[in-house]
């Protein structure tokens, strides 16, 4: 009986460990949605600065 108990301790801690990153993982995909770095946005304010900066060295 000890030997069972043991074993779901473990498989417990295993699905706890699986869950958690999992929901790391949907939230982090939620927060870059959100904030739009998937839809582009983000990526062309960063071009944009880029180009600013660029300019502004070559002057």
């Amino acid at each position: 009986m000890e030997n069972q108990e043991k074993d779901n301790f473990w498989l417990w801690i295993g699905a706890l460990i699986v869950g958690t990153i999992v929901l790391v993982v949907l939230f982090k995909a939620r927060e870059n949605e959100v904030s739009g770095w998937q839809s582009g946005a983000a990526q062309e304010a960063a071009k944009e600065v880029d180009a600013q900066i660029s300019k502004q060295k070559s002057k």
